[in-house]
């Protein structure tokens, strides 16, 4: 029985999401007035988490978020908590001051997200969950890539690249706060676990996504098995980065598959370098288009089209939910993040990866 607010209709419907970039604004943005149509609707408020955990959120979803509501002609404001869950607090406070009637945010942690999420309610605003799923919310929908099968690519990914040999793993995952990694984990030992020549000698959260924790996490995790470490199973690439920078200071980089995720200018770059084997593309347009999508239908009093719902395990309620379909990346394919506007040539390919892009087809 579905539990959350909105939750009586369930629509499976396509969402037409070709957007186009927009160039990256400051921190705080702001834009919009009426409905292209004419219509009336109300003003949309997001909130994206910080600026250290991953680079995509003001590369990316923003100028993607910005080009959306700007083309549908609402009325908008985005704004970066910058990690700190006061102050992600502080500015939901404000955009409900300020009159938002949709708040869309990235939560810190689901305690700070389901408090922001309760008082939103209590002031008749519509709450979207974006990207992480707040448990124990009150979201009337949910948007986000499948995050299981975020973890079950990065896990095949891997297995792909070390084969059926016996091989030493250790996984380093996400924020111990973060659902995401949670599931990404579930994912990827749904795949590893199954391949009886592997073995885990190592697994540790890193807090916050913290990419120098990680680095002195992943050097503790490789000095206790004694180097003996054939696989890294890295949630995101700013991790596979630290975790590389380790392999890297024992000699051994490019001789360990690491995987990552976000298809960042880096990661692609280590991946051309042969240093990281793999990453997970998750179109930040895509992503952004299904947001705005159920923020605009939210704002003119409508309900959102779905794909299906999702469960918080905290009550076991379901969340109206729109789930996105994420890609494996490989040097193969890192063609197809530059050619779908997830990263811009001049970037990937600067200097020394020059040479490494042509040999991977990307001209």
């Amino acid at each position: 029985m579905l539990k959350r607010r909105n939750a009586a209709v369930m629509a499976v419907a396509g969402l037409g999401l070709a957007l186009s970039l927009a160039a990256c604004g400051d921190d705080d943005s702001a834009g919009g007035s009426d409905a292209g149509d004419g219509g009336s609707v109300g003003k949309i408020g997001v909130i994206l988490p910080d600026t250290e955990s991953s680079v995509r959120w003001e590369s990316a979803d923003r100028p993607a978020l910005e080009a959306a509501f700007d083309e549908a002609g609402v009325e908008y404001d985005i704004k970066n908590a910058e990690g700190d869950a006061d102050n992600m607090t502080k500015i939901a406070d404000g955009m409900i001051a300020d009159g938002v009637t949709v708040l869309a945010i990235v939560n810190l942690d689901s305690e700070s997200g389901a408090a922001i999420q309760e008082k939103a309610a209590s002031q008749g605003v519509r709450t979207i969950d974006y990207d992480r799923l707040t448990l124990g919310g009150t979201a009337d929908y949910y948007v986000s890539f499948d995050n299981t099968k975020v973890g079950e690519l990065q896990g095949q990914g891997l297995a792909d690249c070390l084969g059926e040999k016996p091989a030493n793993i250790i996984y380093l995952n996400g924020s111990p706060t973060d659902n995401n990694a949670t599931l990404f984990a579930e994912g990827a030992h749904s795949v590893l676990d199954g391949i009886s020549s592997y073995k885990k000698v190592g697994e540790q959260a890193v807090p916050d996504w913290d990419n120098d924790e990680a680095v002195t996490i992943f050097e503790q995790l490789y000095t206790k098995a004694d180097g003996k470490v054939d696989g890294v199973l890295a949630a995101n690439d700013g991790l596979a980065g630290s975790a590389i920078s380790i392999l890297e200071k024992n000699g051994v980089a490019g001789e360990v598959p690491v995987t990552g995720q976000d298809a960042t200018v880096e990661g692609l770059q280590n991946i051309l370098a042969g240093t990281q084997c793999m990453t997970v593309y998750k179109s930040a347009k895509l992503e952004a288009g299904a947001l705005a999508d159920v923020a605009i239908a939210l704002a003119k009093g409508e309900d959102a089209e779905t794909t299906g719902t999702t469960t918080d395990s905290s009550d076991n309620s379901e969340v109206p939910s729109i789930l996105l379909d994420p890609q494996p990346i490989t040097k193969d394919t890192v063609k197809d993040v530059i050619d779908d506007g997830g990263q811009k040539k001049e970037d990937v390919c600067s200097g020394e990866f020059e040479k490494l892009c042509a040999d991977a087809g990307i001209s």
